[in-house]
């Protein structure tokens, strides 16, 4: 069987649907993020995501190297707060990491989202366990690499990705914050899931859903 070959078509479609996603889910993550930090973070991400499927037509017509720089180059001028420079500096790492490819196979997928994780804890000088996006996507990635070194199918493996993504989310609320208004409050943010991590999570079980339908 034929495994999954994401061009940037595909990348539209799971824009979309992300900017379905967290759209619908805009008084949850307020009232998280109102909690525990500045409670702009749905505004921000909601912004970020309006503005690039705004750009729909434009994106599919590029190479996967060039709509990512789109994205990210939207992210930074759209989103306020740490999010639109983390998100846009994630965006431009994904586009140099596919430079020249036409579409995204399972080895290059995990390569370019790798790409998006080491540059974001770069420029946000963060690792995992410091409740951020971060401790959604290092999980997600871990379950993705070891279901490759397994030889596991490709449905598995982003099955699990998605898994890894959305009990990462889950985790941070017993994490102690390192960043952010959180890191501020005598609790640090315990008993508190981080919204970062559950937006990001959220993005992720959509390109989840995206290559699933993609391999049907």
């Amino acid at each position: 069987m034929m495994g999954f070959q994401l061009q940037a078509k595909d990348f539209v479609q799971y824009f979309q649907e992300a900017r379905e996603v967290i759209a619908a889910q805009r008084d949850y993550i307020t009232k998280l993020d109102s909690t525990t930090g500045d409670g702009d973070h749905w505004v921000n991400v909601n912004m970020g995501f309006e503005k690039i499927t705004a750009l729909s037509n434009e994106l599919e017509e590029m190479n996967l190297a060039d709509m990512f720089k789109r994205v990210g180059m939207t992210m930074y001028s759209a989103v306020g707060g740490s999010s639109g420079a983390l998100y846009g500096s994630g965006y431009m790492a994904a586009s140099r990491a596919c430079a020249g490819k036409r579409a995204l196979d399972l080895h290059s997928l995990y390569e370019v989202y790798d790409a998006m994780l080491q540059e974001i804890m770069k420029r946000g000088k963060t690792e995992p366990g410091q409740k951020t996006m971060i401790d959604a996507l290092y999980p997600a990635l871990r379950a993705y690499k070891e279901g490759m070194d397994a030889g596991k199918c490709e449905e598995e493996i982003i099955k699990a990705f998605m898994e890894g993504a959305v009990s990462g989310a889950e985790q941070t609320k017993s994490m102690e914050a390192v960043k952010g208004r959180a890191s501020y409050r005598s609790d640090k943010g315990v008993g508190h899931l981080d919204p970062g991590a559950v937006t990001m999570a959220m993005q992720l079980e959509c390109i989840g859903n995206t290559i699933l339908n993609n391999l049907k």
